[in-house]
């Protein structure tokens, strides 16, 4: 069905609940495109400190598996551990994990076990992600903590840059 009310060329329509996200998505955005230099894939985080979406970056991280030869070093992980270690605390109650791609099931239960109160993600991940996709880690009824969860911010700007380091792949 075509939209009712088309906006003028160059327009947007505005969307109070993930608009407030979109500066640190844009930072999350920049920490993914330097993963690409090692060869990692471009996912990209931002832990955002109290404070919402006005929040201090407390921590930033890229993907690193590649660089670092270890399996874990996802952007998500190594986004907690930097603001863990800062704050002192392995709690991070009241942050925000802002992360390029819908996290996966071992980004999820570490965004869980730390206690962030919320996970913003950009692009979806159908083969292997754990916020709504494949799994729903985050929402799961049967754990002690589950954390909002705001989808699709900037997914459009996210899933480029993970198709555009994909294409050549692709097409060998």
């Amino acid at each position: 069905m075509p939209d009712p009310m088309p906006l003028p060329a160059g327009a947007s329509r505005h969307d109070p609940l993930r608009d407030p996200w979109v500066p640190a998505m844009r930072r999350a955005l920049a920490e993914a495109a330097a993963a690409t230099g090692t060869g990692d894939v471009p996912v990209g985080a931002v832990l955002l400190g109290p404070g919402g979406s006005g929040g201090p970056v407390l921590a930033a991280g890229r993907n690193e598996r590649e660089a670092t030869g270890d399996p874990t070093a996802h952007a998500e992980l190594l986004a907690l551990r930097a603001a863990a270690a800062r704050r002192g605390e392995w709690r991070l109650s009241g942050c925000t994990l802002v992360v390029t791609l819908e996290p996966c099931t071992m980004c999820a239960g570490a965004a869980v076990l730390s206690r962030v109160d919320r996970v913003v993600y950009g692009a979806v991940d159908p083969k292997a992600g754990a916020a709504g996709s494949l799994w729903d880690v985050l929402r799961d009824r049967r754990l002690n903590h589950r954390p909002e969860v705001i989808p699709g911010v900037l997914a459009a700007d996210c899933a480029r840059l993970l198709t555009d380091f994909f294409g050549p792949f692709r097409r060998t």
